[in-house]
């Protein structure tokens, strides 16, 4: 089983607002990042909170698990994959790591790293685009521990640096794995 762990426990300093409760077509930045992930074929997702905690699990209620990262205010990714991996430690075989603040993620995307998982077995899986690593990523159980343990000073660059000729790469025809949401120049170059 592949569980997606959305990563949405940022303070959103740089937008000046909560990003995951911002409007992104007829939804929210992070209920688009979830819808697209159950259009594509995951039903086991987990959502690591942080700031805005109250309001996002208001926003996405029963529909998702959610988790609390409780070191949110360090602002640090690695922080939250640990939180969500300890989480499912026991339940799946892969993880997909997703940024809470990608609405424009296709499901297309997202599709096709599930697919070369299912195919090839790769251990780790990253989109491209034009040579250009983006997200979401897919990460085997076997590494999971190892990513638990990391120093807090490591990041997950760290990881794929000293994993490069492990890594499967799934050439996508989208810019969209390399866009994320930071400040309110994003917000509005992206939004639909």
């Amino acid at each position: 089983m592949i569980t997606a762990i959305v990563l949405a426990a940022g303070e959103s300093k740089r937008m000046g607002e909560p990003k995951m409760l911002m409007p992104w077509g007829k939804s929210t930045v992070l209920q688009t990042v979830i819808s697209t992930l159950q259009k594509s074929g995951l039903n086991d997702i987990l959502v690591v909170t942080g700031g805005a905690r109250a309001q996002i699990e208001s926003l996405i209620g029963k529909t998702v698990q959610t988790i609390f990262n409780k070191d949110y205010i360090n602002d640090d990714m690695l922080l939250s994959i640990q939180v969500g991996l300890r989480a499912k430690i026991r339940e799946a075989s892969a993880a997909l790591i997703c940024l809470g603040d990608q609405p424009q993620m296709q499901e297309k995307s997202a599709r096709e790293i599930i697919t070369a998982w299912e195919q090839n077995r790769a251990r780790i899986i990253v989109p491209s685009y034009e040579k250009h690593r983006g997200h979401p990523w897919l990460i085997a159980r076997e590494y999971w521990d190892e990513i638990i343990n990391m120093p807090t000073e490591q990041t997950m660059r760290d990881f794929f640096k000293q994993h490069k000729s492990e890594i499967f790469y799934v050439n996508v025809e989208t810019p969209t794995i390399l866009q994320d949401l930071d400040t309110p120049e994003d917000y509005l170059k992206f939004k639909p």
